[in-house]
């Protein structure tokens, strides 16, 4: 039986690796006509000159909120042969998008944010963070990325019939207001394996998603560290 997908466009890509630092802070100068910045003389000259300021200011766009707190490298599981790098906190969303979630992530002008990890091998992370506009808004996307990693294998296997996959529900993690532990294998036609772990959770009207993804089986995967990546993402989420 055949399962309707969503068209990915990277359904089994590399393991993300980290890029290279770049800013993203920009400064806004805020110049004030010369009829206010050189007001006339007398009370309503400057009563004038102070409302022309206020309704300036007013329009003037407000600052972005600052992203939640992200995952440090060595709080990822640990690698056996290779130190975590990790690039900057970005606005936006990664491109590709994380395995399997294509579509699904909000891209937020302000409130969405990601960060993407490397190791030396083929080792790699992403995490993607949206501050929703409320609690019920997160709990609904954060309800979408556990029935896209829910079905991910299914998913896969619709779109690659000769291929095989499989994946494993791990189970919640007591962390936030919900955390959950998802686990993928993919294994395309004379091709390598390739194993996802996916943490969703969220916190109040912030949702994050980790991927941690490399070559091998779910039997390679390091679930239990991983689950504590998961509770550690949201505890960083207050910071």
């Amino acid at each position: 039986m055949r399962i309707r997908t969503v068209r990915r466009t990277a359904p089994h890509g590399p393991a993300p690796s980290a890029p290279s630092a770049r800013s993203i802070r920009s400064r806004r100068t805020l110049r004030l006509p010369r009829s206010v910045r050189a007001p006339g003389s007398g009370p309503a000259a400057a009563v004038a000159a102070a409302a022309a300021a206020l309704a300036l200011l007013s329009a003037a766009p407000a600052a972005a909120s600052p992203a939640p707190g992200f995952l440090a490298p060595d709080q990822l599981p640990p690698h056996a042969s290779s130190p975590w790098r990790a690039g900057d906190v970005t606005d936006g969303l990664p491109d590709p998008e994380p395995f399997c979630m294509d579509g699904a992530l909000p891209d937020e002008p302000g409130g969405t944010h990601q960060r993407v990890y490397g190791t030396e091998y083929d080792t790699g992370a992403v995490q993607v963070t949206v501050v929703s506009r409320t609690p019920e808004a997160a709990g609904e996307l954060a309800a979408r990325l556990e029935r896209r990693a829910a079905g991910c294998a299914a998913d896969w296997q619709a779109e690659n019939p000769d291929g095989t996959a499989d994946g494993q529900d791990y189970g919640t993690v007591d962390a936030g207001d919900s955390a959950h532990v998802y686990g993928v294998h993919t294994a395309p036609p004379e091709s390598e394996h390739g194993v996802s772990l996916f943490g969703i959770a969220r916190e109040g009207s912030t949702v994050t998603l980790v991927r941690w993804a490399q070559m091998g089986t779910l039997d390679d995967a390091p679930v239990d560290a991983f689950r504590g990546t998961t509770a550690t993402a949201v505890h960083n989420l207050r910071h």
